[in-house]
């Protein structure tokens, strides 16, 4: 069943005086339950389009279909992550995590009680009562994901959540982001500019072009979970994802 579908998604931006065409015409579709992994050179308007779909943005032609109907503004079954994590300081793990429960109304015990799965899940239990300035980059960003999953989307959106970290706290996050994927059943977008994270996690890969931007090609990734980023058999798929990407770097 489709969960998500972009329509001929167009948008301009200011640039001085000049209009700019970011996104010249995006289609995909997404079925549910499906972990989609979009590339492409940097600046194209991936991030831009993850926003559009997210309903922080509005599109200037086209349209995103959720479950057959229009987006037009933001909604708690798409929710975001962000590159920065976007934690309160303030505030503990346990409270960050349980913030849009509590934006909810949800009574404190039932709060408690969701969380708990999800700090377990993203191992973050022994965390829950630190503040978040007291953790290092790779945990805020378990705290990020545990907070979003706790509100129970039906489509993570993750604009390149891992590209601040270093390479072994990195490697560890997109084995569990596997785990987590099977274990939840998600649908799931995710913005990345590193093509063996994007084989590593997705089901299918969609390579952008240079502005103004379209789905060039859509590589599905059919190999056995869960995956590592030393795995040689996904070598051919990156090679094949490269070979599309280059010559639209070139055009930067």
């Amino acid at each position: 069943m489709t969960k998500l579908e972009a329509k001929n998604i167009v948008k301009y931006f200011k640039h001085d005086s000049h209009r700019l065409k970011a996104l010249g015409g995006v289609n995909l579709q997404i079925e549910d339950g499906e972990f989609v992994c979009l590339v492409g050179p940097s600046g194209c308007g991936k991030s831009t389009f993850l926003r559009i779909v997210a309903g922080l943005e509005t599109p200037d032609e086209g349209e995103i279909l959720f479950d057959g109907k229009p987006v037009t503004t933001t909604g708690p079954e798409r929710i975001m992550v962000f590159q920065e994590g976007a934690l309160f300081p303030w505030l503990k793990v346990q409270d960050n995590v349980e913030f849009g429960l509590k934006m909810a109304g949800i009574p404190k015990e039932e709060r408690a009680q969701i969380s708990k799965r999800y700090l377990d899940m993203m191992q973050l239990t022994k965390f829950a009562d630190s503040y978040t300035y007291q953790l290092s980059t790779g945990m805020k960003q378990r705290v990020a994901i545990a907070r979003a999953l706790v509100m129970d989307p039906d489509v993570l959106l993750m604009d390149e959540p891992f590209a601040a970290l270093d390479a072994q706290t990195r490697d560890l996050l997109l084995v569990e982001m596997q785990l987590i994927w099977e274990k939840t059943k998600k649908t799931i977008l995710f913005v990345t500019h590193n093509v063996t994270e994007a084989t590593v996690l997705g089901t299918k890969v969609a390579v952008f072009s240079n502005r103004p931007s379209v789905i060039k090609k859509i590589i599905n990734v059919d190999y056995k979970r869960p995956r590592l980023v030393e795995d040689q058999n996904l070598f051919p798929l990156q090679q094949e994802i490269l070979s599309e990407l280059r010559p639209e770097v070139k055009k930067s």
